[in-house]
């Protein structure tokens, strides 16, 4: 069995970004496309990028292939004793070299093989691809939708050329922090009539003025006068959803946490906002200021630190 250098294949660094990796493979992809190229071994080179790519572009199917370091191309190569890498994924056989196989037991990836040869000529389902959408919190709350600029290849006079698609997809609320969306039939074109992959979008929230999230909970620290915490006034409160009335009770003290219920992101179940009391003092900055602080010192003399000084 042949070793391959599928950096070599795909004309990339062995230290490439999966970016760079990613253009290299549509580059090539076009080049060598069954259906429109004139290259006369198209379709063998076509199955060679496909199956670099999908080790390439996958990370631990990338870091297990970087074990084996650097061997000339074509050397005889037969797998460490200690191989024992295994990846989920659908048993095609046929689809891969005999070296795919071997290193990763014939598995075609989760989406998209490298393609096979059918009566109609070679086949593959194209690959999935990602992307990443930043949305904001009161997005993610209440839905939204985003257009797309895909990157697209087309048939044109025979040749296959790039072009800009726009997509309009839309997010549903209560989306969290990382979420998948997949979109059907969005990804890579496939090849001989066969299915485009699926389109992937990894959702980030941004961050927020006020507002911090813990999964689909929400955290804010409100600012609150000394007499509002000592009396239990109540406060009108920023929510995702709107101002509420929030009633403190009397007594509380920096830090307290209060719960809204059900004030956080949508879901099933919802989650909840936390309130976290911040008391914020007033500065003593006249004369009137300070001769109020040294009465309210006289008339509720306190020593905060007592526990702290244990009798000393």
């Amino acid at each position: 069995m042949e070793f391959k250098d599928y950096y070599e294949i795909m004309g990339v660094a062995r230290d490439a970004s999966s970016d760079e990796i990613k253009r290299a493979y549509r580059r090539l992809a076009r080049k060598f496309h069954p259906d429109v190229s004139k290259e006369k071994d198209a379709e063998a080179r076509f199955k060679e990028v496909g199956e670099a790519y999908e080790v390439l572009r996958d990370p631990e199917k990338r870091a297990a292939y970087d074990q084996l370091g650097r061997r000339p191309a074509g050397e005889e190569f037969r797998p460490p004793p200690n191989w024992n890498f295994e990846f989920e994924g659908e048993d095609r056989p046929g689809e891969h070299s005999d070296f795919f196989d071997q290193l990763f037991g014939g598995l075609g990836g989760l989406r998209g093989g490298a393609g096979r040869a059918g009566r109609g000529g070679f086949q593959r389902r194209g690959f999935d691809t990602h992307a990443q959408v930043d949305i904001t919190l009161e997005e993610a709350f209440h839905g939204t939708t985003r257009t797309l600029s895909l990157q697209r290849v087309e048939r044109k006079d025979g040749k296959l050329e790039p072009r800009v698609q726009q997509l309009q997809v839309k997010i549903p609320a209560g989306v969290v922090d990382g979420q998948q969306i997949r979109v059907a039939a969005q990804g890579e074109p496939g090849a001989g009539g066969e299915a485009a992959g699926d389109l992937f979008l990894q959702l980030r929230l941004l961050p927020h003025q006020f507002f911090r999230v813990d999964g689909r909970d929400i955290w804010l620290d409100l600012p609150v006068t000394p007499w509002e915490a000592a009396l239990g006034e109540t406060v009108r409160v920023p929510t995702l959803a709107g101002r509420v009335d929030l009633k403190i009770p009397k007594g509380s003290q920096t830090d307290r946490q209060l719960r809204l219920k059900e004030r956080g992101l949508p879901g099933r179940p919802p989650g909840d906002q936390f309130v976290v009391l911040k008391i914020v003092v007033p500065a003593a900055d006249s004369e009137a200021r300070e001769a109020l602080y040294k009465q309210m010192a006289a008339t509720m003399a306190m020593n905060p630190r007592a526990a702290m000084e244990g009798g000393r």
